[in-house]
C-alpha cells in the first residue's frame, strides 16, 4: 500500500463504519473484475461509504493524496467499466439503496446510486408507474451503474436509455466537491452537464443521487412469441414493422444457438425448429395496441412466420421474456468461457452483418450465439471459447474484434449500451480520429484535472492532463484554445 493510499485510509476510517473500509487481502480479492471477469485487478483499497458526506470525503482525500479512484456499484457491468486499479481505492456505492420519494403527481422518483434498477418500478408500481430502462440484469444492476454506462434494455426502442429519464444528480467530482446537475424542470439553460455525466463511465466523478423519470403502467401490454426458419426472416419482419410505423415497446431477437442454450437453461418452451425468435411487446391504450397487434402478425406473417403466440396472462408473459432475459447467463450451458459483446448497426443491415457473422464464425471456427434488440440494432453477440484449450481464447478475441468492425463498417458503433471501459477503449480509435479523442479528453480534464477518476479506460492511451498528444508539436489544443485553466 502506498504512503497515498494508507492516508486515505486513515481518513475513510475516520468517516465510514469500520466494515466499510476493507484492506485484507482475501476480502480485496472478491472486488478484482466486474462482470467481465476476463480482466482482474486487485484494488488497493476498497471503501464502501453509507452516504455522500462519506463518500465526498473519501474522493477529497483521494484528490488530496493524488490517489486514483474508481467507482463501483453492483459490479454487473460487462465492459471492465468498474476494473479497480492496483494502487487505487475502490469505491463500492453498495450501502447507499434509499428511495428517497416516489412523487406520483410529477412522475419522479428520487434514489441513491445503489438502489438495483427493478427496485424503482416495484416501489412506483402501487402509484401506476415503472421506471422504463430494464437491462437484462435489472435484478441485480444499480442505477449509478446504469448512469455510468448509460445502460439500455429491451423497452428502450420506445422509451429511450437512461439519459433519456436521468432528470437531476447529485454528483461528486473529482475533487471531492458535491453538487447539483440538471433539476426539477424539463430543460435548463446552459451546458447540458448532466448529459455529460450520464455514459461517463466513472470518468468525470460519481453520482450520489439520481432523480429520474417515471412512465405511467400502459392500459394494455401483449407480447407475441414469433418463430422463424432463419434471421434473415426475423431481420426483414423486424424492418417491415418499423417502416410500417409501429413502434413496438420491445423488438428482441435470439439466433438458433441463443435459443439451444436458453431452453437447456430455464426450459422457455420456444417454437421448436425455429433459426430465430421475435419476441415482441406492444403496449399502451388498448385500442392502439389491437390495432398494431393486427400489423405486427401480418407482416410477421408476411416475411415467413410460422409460429405465433401471444401470452394469454402474465406468467406465459414471464416465461416467454424469461428465455430472453437469461440468454446471456443461459450460454454457460453450451459453453464453458463466452465473451459478451456489444455493437451497434443501423437496423436495416441486420441481415448483411449477421450473414457476415455466421461466415466468420464459420471459417473461424468459433461458435457465435446472437441475442440482441432488433428494434435498434444494439447486438450482443456471444463469442464462444473454452479457455482451457489453447488458443481458443485468443480466436475468440479476434472475431469479438471483427464483429466491432463490422459494425463499424456498416456505419455502427463500438458499444451501445455496456459501455467501452477497459475491454474497448483500444477500438475507440476506429470510430474516432486524434483530434476527437483530445477534443473528448478536454472535457475530462475539465472535470478531472488531476486524472484519477476511472483512470485508464474509455480512452485507448490514458494521459495525464495538460500532457501534450504526440502529434501536436507546440501547446496542448486546450491550451491552443486558450482553455489552459481547466488543467
Amino acid at each position: 500500500m502506498t504512503p497515498g493510499v494508507e492516508a486515505v485510509a486513515r481518513r475513510a476510517r475516520e468517516v465510514v463504519p469500520a466494515d466499510g473500509v476493507v484492506d485484507d487481502p482475501a476480502r480485496l480479492r472478491t472486488y478484482e473484475c466486474d462482470g467481465l471477469a476476463h480482466y482482474r485487478v486487485v484494488p488497493a483499497l476498497v471503501v464502501i461509504p453509507e452516504d455522500a458526506d462519506q463518500l465526498a470525503a473519501v474522493v477529497r482525500a483521494c484528490a488530496e493524496h493524488r490517489v486514483p479512484f474508481v467507482a463501483r456499484g453492483s459490479g454487473t457491468g460487462l465492459s471492465g467499466g468498474a476494473l479497480p486499479h492496483a494502487e487505487g481505492v475502490l469505491v463500492v456505492t453498495s450501502r447507499m439503496r434509499a428511495i428517497r420519494a416516489v412523487r406520483r403527481d410529477d412522475q419522479r422518483a428520487v434514489v441513491e446510486p445503489g438502489v438495483i434498477n427493478l427496485d424503482v418500478t416495484r416501489a412506483a408500481t402501487p402509484y401506476g408507474y415503472y421506471y422504463a430502462p430494464d437491462p437484462s440484469s435489472q435484478q441485480i444492476c444499480s442505477i449509478g451503474g446504469n448512469v455510468a454506462e448509460n445502460s439500455g434494455g429491451a423497452h428502450c426502442l420506445k422509451y429511450g436509455f437512461t439519459t433519456n429519464h436521468v432528470l437531476a444528480a447529485d454528483f461528486v467530482t473529482a475533487d471531492g466537491d458535491r453538487v447539483r446537475l440538471g433539476g426539477g424542470a424539463p430543460d435548463s439553460p446552459g451546458y447540458d452537464l448532466l448529459g455529460a455525466v450520464v455514459g461517463s463511465e466513472g470518468t468525470l466523478g460519481i453520482v450520489t443521487e439520481v432523480t429520474v423519470r417515471l412512465v405511467r403502467l400502459p392500459e394494455e401490454v401483449r407480447t407475441l412469441l414469433v418463430g422463424f426458419g432463419s434471421t434473415d426472416q426475423a431481420g426483414a419482419a423486424v424492418s417491415a414493422i418499423i417502416a410500417a410505423g409501429v413502434v413496438p415497446a420491445a423488438i428482441e431477437m435470439m439466433d438458433e444457438l441463443a435459443i439451444e442454450a436458453a431452453e437447456e437453461a430455464v426450459h422457455c418452451g420456444y417454437p421448436e425448429g425455429a433459426g430465430a425468435v421475435l419476441v415482441i411487446e406492444l403496449d399502451g391504450p388498448a385500442v392502439e395496441v389491437e390495432a398494431e397487434y393486427a400489423a405486427v402478425e401480418r407482416l410477421c406473417r408476411d416475411n415467413g412466420a410460422f409460429e405465433q403466440r401471444v401470452a394469454t396472462d402474465p406468467a406465459e408473459r414471464a416465461l416467454i421474456w424469461k428465455g430472453r432475459k437469461s440468454a446471456f447467463a443461459a450460454v454457460g450451458r453450451i459453453s464453458p468461457d463466452y465473451i459478451v459483446q456489444d455493437g451497434v448497426i443501423p437496423r436495416t443491415a441486420l441481415p448483411q452483418v449477421l450473414a457476415a457473422i455466421a461466415e466468420l464464425s464459420a471459417t473461424s471456427g468459433v461458435r457465435v450465439a446472437n441475442v440482441f434488440h432488433a428494434g435498434d440494432g444494439n447486438l450482443h453477440p456471444l463469442v464462444l471459447f473454452d479457455e482451457a484449450r489453447p488458443g481458443e481464447a485468443e480466436a475468440a478475441e479476434e472475431v469479438s474484434g471483427a464483429i466491432l468492425d463490422l459494425c463499424i463498417s456498416h456505419g455502427g458503433s463500438i458499444t451501445g449500451e455496456h459501455g467501452v471501459g477497459m475491454d474497448k477503449a483500444k477500438f475507440m480509435p476506429r470510430m474516432y480520429d486524434e483530434a476527437d479523442l483530445d477534443t473528448m479528453q478536454l472535457v475530462r480534464c475539465a472535470f478531472d484535472p488531476q486524472s484519477i477518476a476511472n483512470p485508464g479506460k474509455v480512452f485507448p492511451t490514458p494521459r495525464l492532463c495538460g500532457e501534450v498528444p504526440g502529434r501536436h508539436k507546440g501547446a496542448h489544443p486546450a491550451q491552443e484554445a486558450g482553455l489552459a485553466e481547466v488543467f
